[in-house]
């Protein structure tokens, strides 16, 4: 199996990124369960799982250390992935965007919610990346699943765009987190789905 995805670039990526996706989902979830009672996935951000905005930041154990494991680990496999996949499919626009998905991802593990800093800057570039880079993957992958991902992406930027322009609307009516929540799944959906498609294909 191991020889396979060597010689199959395109697999080891798909591989990475489902595993990415699941990492993603079941840390946010488990971080989650360990939070105390109050949390609200309408008003908390999902970064207040590793620690909320100063001045007043709150860090709760274990939830803060299994969210940014979680963030650290999910931006090193992206980072690998972007490897593999400029290796299978050399498009400049697709690797870039992927590797700097991992590195946004990486830096809010490294620099969680209450460094005021850096923390929004990491944040934005995930989010960015993450929709850029759903779109991209469109130029690799074959109907239906290059519409799914033209989707899912859209849907990560326009809920980005909402998010800066439009705040005093659709915060009253999905919250800040609610909101969050909707630039974030759809492309943890899509990190996973692309990943399946990925280690399904045979060539790429």
């Amino acid at each position: 199996m191991f020889k396979s995805l060597l010689q199959n670039p395109h697999k080891t990526c798909g591989i990475l990124m489902f595993f990415t996706g699941v990492v993603l989902l079941m840390g946010i979830i488990t971080a989650e369960i360990f939070y105390p009672a109050g949390y609200s996935t309408s008003q908390n951000e999902i970064s207040d799982l590793g620690a909320t905005r100063p001045p007043n930041s709150i860090i709760v154990q274990p939830s803060a250390t299994i969210f940014n494991s979680t963030m650290l680990l999910s931006g090193a496999m992206v980072i690998a992935a972007a490897y593999f996949i400029h290796r299978a499919f050399g498009r400049w626009r697709v690797t870039v965007s992927i590797l700097l998905l991992g590195i946004g991802m990486f830096g809010v593990g490294v620099f969680p919610g209450n460094n005021a800093a850096i923390h929004p800057l990491a944040a934005l570039l995930t989010f960015v990346a993450a929709g850029i880079s759903a779109v991209a993957s469109s130029s690799v992958t074959s109907a239906p699943f290059r519409y799914a991902a033209i989707a899912l992406g859209g849907t990560t930027l326009i809920f980005l765009l909402l998010a800066f322009f439009f705040a005093s609307v659709i915060f009253p009516i999905l919250g800040d987190g609610g909101t969050e929540r909707w630039i974030a799944y759809p492309a943890v959906l899509w990190i996973t789905g692309f990943g399946g498609y990925l280690t399904a294909h045979t060539n790429p």
